[in-house]
């Protein structure tokens, strides 16, 4: 750690660790739920902990991106933080609005838009809350000696990523309208400006860890910017065909979501390649297993199995379905879950001092939670795919269909249970290491 103010990153962090470990509890109650066991459908009915389960896992991603914008952005402008106090604040206010909205959920204070389901007073100290932490990075980056390739497009993909948060608060009376701005937020942070930030983190670590010059890997960040903007922008389409909008959408949106899978094949061949072409050999292994473990993860998720079932012959049918929640996962979990877990198994030795990598617990907690997603999500396709046939080829009615796939969800529980070890493993790492010290600066 080069700058005190990087500590802050740690309390990012650990309100991740926190957000995520509630997410999963929601996500044991709906697969429960799933398997007819809903006895807690009075207290939190199903609605109300899928709203949770999702937005816990939007704010437990974006304290983690913030986290590593807070460690990053000193480091590569090589100057403090312009405000350590404003940071902390921000941090407990996100986490006040947080639990507002969970709150709020159980007492059906929500709008009741999927994946925005946050009440419109919340929305304005998000946005007042967003603010304020890009105007620490953006202070923090005018006034360092150096403004990075990797830094300026961390920086970019925040920004939009704020930017693309305001459309989903224009209020319309019509629903095609209101959907139609919606995916703007929901579709181009995932696939869109989540990647940019994705790749600024990806490229930091890859300069840390391999040793390859800087000039080389923020090459591959041209590429990577370029395949996301042409195919995510876009891909869009492939959503709006279902909400009313000209079937030409759905032409544009099939034949550009086919080309998203190139960005992220171009992140998992630049990381592997990176990794052998590097004379580095950092001690760091558990950072390095998580940091290339996106790039391929992130691949099969958001690439492969998001090209599976968007292209409109097949979306047709799967669309809204549990083939829906297969991709995503896996989708998430591996672009954006575990570059997170990949900055702070890198920035956790440097802010502690503590060089507890490379532990058995941190290795077990990789594979565990890796291989548990993966039982995840071929759990959710194998009941995805009987959902489709006898919901929408054979016409068997919604509920029923719930009632036959049942049995599905008993294998999901079980891989959600190895899941959970692993991600139990890695917040005890979390925990073992401590605070940060200041004893861990270096010039």
């Amino acid at each position: 750690m080069k700058y005190k103010s990087q500590q802050v990153a740690y309390w990012f962090f650990a309100l991740s660790m926190l957000l995520l470990a509630l997410q999963i509890i929601y996500g044991f109650i709906m697969g429960f739920a799933h398997m007819g066991y809903d006895g807690l459908h009075e207290v939190i009915p199903f609605n109300t902990a899928r709203a949770v389960h999702t937005n816990l896992l939007v704010v437990w991603i974006l304290s983690g991106f913030m986290g590593a914008a807070y460690y990053i952005i000193p480091e590569e402008a090589e100057n403090e933080l312009v405000n350590v106090k404003l940071a902390y604040i921000q941090l407990i206010t996100l986490a006040l609005v947080g639990v507002a909205a969970i709150i709020g959920y159980h007492f059906n204070y929500w709008e009741g838009r999927k994946f925005l389901e946050i009440p419109r007073p919340l929305d304005y100290l998000v946005v007042i809350n967003v603010l304020t932490f890009l105007g620490l990075i953006l202070a923090t980056l005018f006034k360092g000696k150096k403004r990075t390739t990797t830094s300026l497009v961390l920086t970019m993909g925040l920004v939009f990523a704020a930017l693309l948060y305001l459309p989903g608060m224009i209020w319309f009376d019509n629903q095609t309208m209101d959907s139609f701005f919606r995916w703007w937020v929901v579709h181009l942070w995932v696939e869109g400006v989540w990647e940019l930030i994705m790749g600024g983190i990806l490229a930091f670590l890859l300069i840390k860890i391999t040793g390859v010059d800087r000039e080389v890997i923020e090459k591959w960040l041209y590429v990577i910017v370029g395949l996301t903007f042409i195919s995510g922008i876009l891909g869009t389409g492939h959503h709006y065909y279902y909400i009313g909008v000209d079937k030409t959408w759905l032409i544009v949106g099939g034949i550009f979501s086919a080309m998203e899978p190139l960005a992220f094949l171009g992140m998992a061949l630049f990381a592997v390649a990176m990794y052998r072409k590097g004379e580095k050999k950092h001690p760091n292994k558990t950072a390095l297993n998580w940091t290339l473990g996106t790039a391929i993860v992130s691949f099969v998720g958001a690439g492969l199995l998001g090209l599976a079932h968007t292209l409109p012959q097949v979306n047709l049918y799967t669309h809204g379905t549990l083939v829906t929640a297969m991709h995503g996962h896996l989708a998430f979990w591996g672009a954006y879950g575990m570059i997170v877990f990949a900055i702070i198994a890198y920035t956790m030795p440097n802010m502690t001092g503590r060089k507890l990598y490379n532990t058995n617990t941190g290795l077990l907690a990789f594979w565990l939670s890796n291989i548990g997603m993966l039982g995840m999500t071929v759990a959710f396709g194998v009941a995805g795919v009987a959902q489709v046939y006898l919901e929408r080829k054979v016409g068997i009615e919604f509920g029923l269909v719930q009632k036959e796939i049942q049995v599905h969800f008993f294998i999901l529980i079980c891989c959600a249970t190895l899941f959970t070890t692993g991600i139990t493993l890695y917040m005890y790492e979390f925990i073992k290491y401590g605070r940060p010290t200041n004893e861990a600066l270096v010039d």
